[in-house]
This record gives C-alpha cells, sequence and structure tokens, in this order.
C-alpha cells in the first residue's frame, strides 16, 4: 500500500501544473501596481528578466525585434510610455479588477480595468475606468500572455502589431549619420579637411 501511494505521489508531482490564465496577468498587474505607486521600484520593467517569462514565445521573438529599435538614443525598451495603463502620465492605480473569461479556441480572455488618474482632483477624467484585455494561452504547460490589447475608443489594439510595425519601421529608416560635432565621427571630419 505505501508503495502504491508513494507511486501517486511522484506521478502527480511528475504531471505539470497548469496554471490559472489569470497568474501570468496578475504578476504583470503587481508590477504595474508597483511602478505607478509614489515609490516605484527601481530597475523593474515588464520585460525585465523575471516578467519576460510571463509570455509567450511569439510575444518575446516580436519583443525582442522591437528593442533593437530604442525609442530614445540613450537605450532602453521601443516604447515611450507604459505599455500596460496606455500612458505616460497617471497616478497609483486604484479599484483594480481582473476577470477571467472561459477559453475559446485555446486563448483565455483576461480583462483588467482600474483607475489611473484619480490623484488629479480637478480633472474631469479622474473617474474614468481603464480597460486592458490579456491574451493568456498555454505554452510548455504553463499560462503566458500572448498578447495585450488596450481599449482605444472602445476598440482593442494590440500590442504584437504595434511591435512588428515598430520593428519594420525600425528595420526600414536608415541609420542617421554623425554629426559633424559628435567627438566620434572626430576620424572622419579630419580626413574630410583639406591639407
Amino acid at each position: 500500500m505505501k508503495r502504491l501511494l508513494a507511486l501517486a505521489a511522484m506521478i502527480l508531482s511528475a504531471t505539470p501544473a497548469f496554471a490559472a490564465p489569470d497568474e501570468p496577468v496578475r504578476a504583470i498587474m503587481d508590477l504595474a501596481t508597483q511602478l505607478w505607486s509614489d515609490k516605484p521600484p527601481e530597475g523593474k520593467d515588464y520585460f525585465d528578466k523575471d516578467h519576460i517569462v510571463l509570455f509567450s514565445k511569439d510575444f518575446i521573438a516580436a519583443y525582442r525585434e522591437a528593442e533593437k529599435y530604442p525609442i530614445y538614443d540613450e537605450g532602453g525598451g521601443p516604447f515611450g510610455y507604459d505599455v500596460i495603463t496606455n500612458s505616460q502620465d497617471g497616478c497609483p492605480l486604484k479599484d483594480l479588477a481582473i476577470t477571467s473569461a472561459p477559453e475559446a479556441s485555446g486563448v483565455s480572455d483576461v480583462k483588467v480595468t482600474f483607475k489611473l488618474m484619480s490623484c488629479y482632483t480637478d480633472d474631469p477624467g479622474k473617474d474614468t475606468v481603464s480597460e486592458v484585455h490579456f491574451d493568456v494561452v498555454t505554452e510548455d504547460g504553463k499560462s503566458v500572455i500572448s498578447d495585450i490589447h488596450r481599449m482605444i475608443d472602445g476598440k482593442p489594439d494590440s500590442l504584437v502589431k504595434e511591435m512588428k510595425e515598430l520593428a519594420k519601421t525600425g528595420a526600414e529608416t536608415p541609420a542617421e549619420p554623425p554629426a559633424a560635432d559628435d567627438p566620434n565621427n572626430s576620424g572622419q571630419q579630419q580626413e574630410s579637411q583639406p591639407q
């Protein structure tokens, strides 16, 4: 009997655990809540090494391609805004709610709502509820985010589509030549001077 119980325990422990579809979304929204707090953590990002694992392989591939074309010359990511809240400005997140719809065609829709502007007491939009949808799929036995859709004028957009467009535009845009006063361009500048 003990052998049978031990065997059953081994089989159960070897079976991959299927995380609930909202688990990766909750992890991302926990980070979003921290990032929009009065004391955001330093060095944290939705796509850092601790959080990139919450996304599907296709999502990560699209991000890696877009990442080759940072928005700022100093580096950083390809976005000039927070991709979850779809904003550059805001307040600590309020009234955060996460709900999962039943899976359909292998994709679970996890809806997130929150208030982002509640600290702007004179702003007529302070009570506006933002809505974001996460597509969650099962990949290698775990739930991962395959796309993020921010609702814009009542219509969902696609972060994956945006990343692919950023990568395409970045690849098609020729690099600008260094400025004449760029200290890294001194060799070329000297070569062009008459002797």
